[in-house]
């Protein structure tokens, strides 16, 4: 399951969708693996949005934790997402 929560970042319906699209296939991983819980939250701090992912694994195989700081949302979302694949790829391959 994949919950974002945008804090005190203003996003129309589209970003939200837009955000929800970049991770589509990061949503098909987590199903695959099962059981697992990935919290996306933003936030805005001065001039730049922090972007945060945290991943419960009922597994067993631990947590994951990962933070983006950008002067632009979409390209925080961007790397956040490219980081987060990467791990649930090697996590999946891992379990192989």
């Amino acid at each position: 399951m994949v919950k974002l929560d945008a804090g005190n970042v203003l996003l129309k319906p589209s970003h939200r969708r837009q955000v929800m699209g970049q991770l589509k296939r990061s949503q098909k991983l987590v199903e695959r693996l099962g059981g697992s819980d990935l919290t996306i939250t933003m936030q805005r701090v001065g001039h730049q949005h922090e972007v945060r992912a945290a991943m419960h694994d009922a597994r067993g195989g631990g947590d994951f934790t990962c933070r983006c700081r950008q002067r632009d949302w979409r390209a925080a979302v961007r790397e956040l997402v490219q980081r987060v694949t990467h791990y649930l790829h090697d996590r999946r391959v891992g379990l192989a």
